[in-house]
């Protein structure tokens, strides 16, 4: 199975030597780490990962190579874990039985009706309707289900249904080196070029020199400097929650753009624009950059593009504190305005298929905000949205 493990990151492109996995069987058979596929996951990350990019190509085959494996102990007893208790418990409701459920009523309300939860509930719940539990159909808790309401104590979503996220969560970066399947998105980023020689005189100038030379009489070389693209991008990824589905396109999106576009930057966001963005998922709660600070930074004629599914509960675009994840001072819709305002280049790239955008109310608001200028994200959306932003 190690063979195969080792075999299985080297044809994903993880640089792994042979001289790092024999260091791994080292350490398995000195028994530095116990019996337990939490510790080897460790032990394999720290001897056979030497960058912080391939962290997420090395999970993805972890997960395929030892997925299921379990190890127990000798005399140990199996215990069934908590979680999978409390999973037992979940409702499992009918169609017809959602649609009875009713919301609450709207953002203040939801919000009102949790503060009187925190202030009265004194012990925990479950399969209720009303106060802050589990399995049942009140707005705030876990692994029931609400038209609208808080999610707390759940680790992922299941019906996308939830306007605010108690929890802290974690995302991971997008691999700008994932391989490419095709080069048809390469293809169609080229259409947004503008081609101009600055800088360091650094390539020959195999013309200028035939004809300086003939003309001197001895070589004379000429040098020009490098051609290059002279569009600027700015690039905003969404990332995580429902995006989750999304992350092999972004990731080909990545790598063509980092490759056709010489001067670009890139940052996060989730759902929707707000006070900051981040670079690096693993800090994104300690290392965020103002939006103001990219507003200042980046003058007008970057191009702008966001990449995202735009699904997400209506109050987070429309209402101050409507983001899932942290109370925002401002709504997510006037951030995007003050960066439309700016930057008149700009375009919404949506992996979600065009059909079903008249179905999501969030996916028309910030539709109708970018002026019509969402895309699907399919090749021909692409070459549309790089069309728009050639004019």
């Amino acid at each position: 199975m190690f063979i195969d493990f080792f075999h299985e990151l080297r044809k994903g492109k993880v640089p792994v030597s042979l001289k790092e996995y024999l260091m791994l069987l080292e350490g398995m058979d000195k028994h530095v780490i116990s019996n337990s596929v939490e510790d080897f996951y460790y032990l394999s990350r720290s001897a056979l990962v030497k960058d912080e990019r391939n962290l997420d190509k090395f999970d993805r085959i972890f997960g395929q190579v030892f997925k299921g494996l379990e190890i127990v102990g000798d005399g140990d007893v199996t215990q069934i874990p908590d979680e999978w208790l409390q999973a037992l418990t979940e409702k499992f409701l009918t169609e017809e039985e959602k649609q009875m459920i009713e919301s609450l009523g709207g953002w203040e309300k939801i919000m009102e009706e949790l503060k009187k939860r925190l202030e009265e509930q004194e012990k925990r719940h479950e399969g209720g309707n009303k106060m802050i539990g589990t399995a049942g159909t009140s707005p705030f808790g876990a692994y029931g289900y609400n038209p609208e309401g808080v999610r707390i104590g759940q680790k992922e979503g299941r019906h996308g249904k939830a306007v605010k996220v108690w929890d802290k969560r974690e995302y991971k970066n997008l691999d700008d080196q994932v391989e490419l399947g095709t080069r048809n998105i390469k293809v169609a980023l080229r259409r947004l070029r503008k081609f101009a020689r600055e800088g360091a005189p650094t390539e020959l100038d195999l013309p200028d020199t035939i004809r300086s030379t003939a003309h001197q009489g001895y070589l004379d070389i000429k040098m020009v400097p490098e051609r290059r693209n002279k569009i600027k991008v700015l690039l905003f990824f969404d990332i995580g929650g429902s995006m989750d589905a999304h992350i092999r396109t972004c990731e080909e999106l990545f790598s063509a753009a980092r490759t056709e576009f010489k001067h670009m930057e890139y940052f996060y966001f989730h759902n929707c624009l707000y006070e900051d963005v981040w670079k690096d998922n693993r800090r994104r709660h300690t290392e965020k950059m103002a939006t103001w600070d990219v507003l200042h930074k980046f003058p007008h004629d970057y191009k702008v593009v966001f990449v995202g599914d735009a699904t997400m509960s209506p109050y987070e675009i429309t209402y101050p504190g409507g983001s899932v994840e942290h109370w925002n001072e401002e709504a997510g819709g006037l951030w995007m305005e003050r960066l439309l305002n700016i930057y008149e280049s700009a375009v919404w790239l949506n992996p979600v298929p065009e059909r079903h955008w008249e179905y999501t109310p969030s996916i028309q608001i910030l539709q109708q905000i970018m002026g019509d200028r969402m895309f699907p994200l399919t090749l021909q959306g692409l070459d549309s949205a790089m069309r728009e932003l050639s004019r």
